[in-house]
């Protein structure tokens, strides 16, 4: 975990107690845009020390969502569990210096204490009762119970740091009591576990979402009690929802790998992420290398970002639409498998040039894919007692002669003789567009009929027409 002097070093550092959702995401997402941008150095570290929530499945689901996203960690994952012997022989050197100690009250001391403040006024905190100082007597430590560790935190001045994103932030020392660092069986609470790993790691810049904004100054009085350089810190505001409200699973607070189910292209969604609370002049539409050259954390936003759904549709269908063929059919293939279809029974590739322009998701590719790759549905007899009357099928069988003549089993050459059956029989499309459609493919509408008709190929349609 070495580093030259004025190398940026970023990390994320999320917690498995869950998936990856949409705000650690973002704030991976950053982190790693701002070490590519300076060709610093990105590490992916897992804080897994809340033993009852932390399991391997939420892990991997970290794992698994920063790999669709193409966040790959220069250095880790590193695993806070592993780390147990290192912050227990700091937190041995912080009982030696002073700067810690310990304290043997109980819980429901602690909160008699905060009910107390809280009576008077103030603002309910631990009171400092095995704090030790100069000419103070402790009290008797009470048999047979084991005690916490608690950072001797300063008690004058200020705390203050220049963030990133928010500017100049001061918080007085007298609003901070004195944090526990290790439970009474040892292990290390997680604001110190993050500073010793930022301090090990060699850290530079921390950026992270708001809420960690009232442990930054615990961790800057920790952080300069061991020596150690201090990073430097930038809070991104929440993500919102739609209605304003902070973002739920009712709107898009759920794993980043249910939008790759939903049919999302990882690089829509880096691309969407990145506009949520960050930008580049009135960019809307940017590559994973734009952003690494474009980052600059003087363009992240103040302000919360709100979630746009139908903005994320926009974007991912841009990325549908600028995509291969080629391309588009790999991704689409085993989604139409999951559907009921067979990929290989279709030129999938044009399917995809057919379907691309009109495509939010990759799943709404797949459904139309279907179209040219599952067991055909004849169409609704009520619709074919509609449609396909007796003119309608002259017009069918007239089709069906001239399409077994044609030298090219093409769209162009399809929409040709459709064109010129028109003109021979004096109709307009509808009487055999609709016709054609409902005999050929169980649906009223579809894309362009000869297109379709094309891909489709001369064997099937003439055997759908009878």
């Amino acid at each position: 975990m070495t580093t030259k002097q004025n190398v940026v070093r970023t990390r994320f550092a999320p917690s498995p107690t869950g998936f990856l959702h949409l705000g650690g995401a973002r704030t991976a997402l950053f982190s790693w845009a701002f070490a590519r941008h300076h060709g610093g150095t990105f590490i992916l570290r897992i804080e897994d020390t809340d033993l009852e929530r932390s399991t391997p499945e939420a892990v991997q689901a970290i794992l698994d969502g920063m790999e669709w996203l193409g966040l790959t960690p220069d250095e880790g994952p590193f695993y806070q569990m592993q780390r147990m012997d290192r912050y227990r022989e700091v937190i041995q050197r912080m009982l030696q210096e002073g700067t810690a100690y310990y304290c043997y009250c109980t819980p429901d001391e602690v909160e008699a204490m905060r009910e107390k403040a809280r009576a008077a006024g103030l603002k309910p905190r631990y009171d400092g009762t095995w704090r030790p100082e100069p000419g103070k007597t402790l009290p008797d430590i009470p048999a047979g119970r084991k005690p916490v560790v608690r950072f001797r935190n300063p008690q004058d001045g200020v705390t203050a740091w220049n963030d990133m994103v928010k500017g100049p932030i001061a918080i007085d020392n007298s609003e901070l009591d004195d944090l526990i660092i290790a439970r009474p069986d040892g292990t290390p609470t997680y604001n110190f576990c993050v500073v010793v790993d930022d301090w090990d790691m060699r850290i530079t810049h921390v950026i992270r979402g708001d809420d960690h904004v009232n442990n930054t100054p615990r961790q800057i009085n920790i952080l300069r009690a061991l020596g150690a350089d201090l990073p430097v810190y930038g809070h991104v505001p929440m993500i919102l929802g739609p209605d304003g409200e902070k973002l739920s699973k009712r709107h898009g607070a759920v794993s980043v790998m249910e939008y790759d189910k939903a049919g999302y292209l990882p690089e829509a969604m880096v691309n969407y992420l990145a506009r949520l609370g960050w930008s580049h002049g009135n960019d809307e539409i940017f590559s994973r290398e734009q952003l690494v050259e474009w980052f600059d954390t003087r363009n992240l936003s103040k302000s919360a970002a709100q979630w746009d759904p139908k903005k994320l549709n926009w974007v991912n269908a841009h990325y549908i639409k600028h995509s291969t063929d080629t391309d588009l059919a790999a991704r689409v293939a085993h989604r139409v498998a999951e559907l009921g279809g067979d990929p290989q029974a279709t030129d999938l590739p044009a399917v995809m040039a057919l379907l691309k322009d009109r495509a939010e998701t990759l799943n709404e590719l797949a459904e139309g894919a279907l179209l040219f790759c599952a067991p055909f549905t004849p169409a609704d007899p009520e619709l074919l007692a509609e449609y396909v009357d007796e003119d309608a099928r002259v017009l069918l069988a007239d089709f069906a002669a001239q399409a077994r003549e044609l030298a090219d089993w093409t769209a162009e050459a399809i929409d040709a003789l459709i064109k010129s059956l028109l003109a021979k029989h004096g109709v307009k499309m509808p009487k055999l567009g609709i016709p054609l459609r409902l005999v050929v493919t169980g649906r009223r509408q579809t894309p362009s009929i000869g297109a379709v008709l094309a891909i489709l190929g001369r064997e099937r349609v003439l055997e759908r027409l009878g």
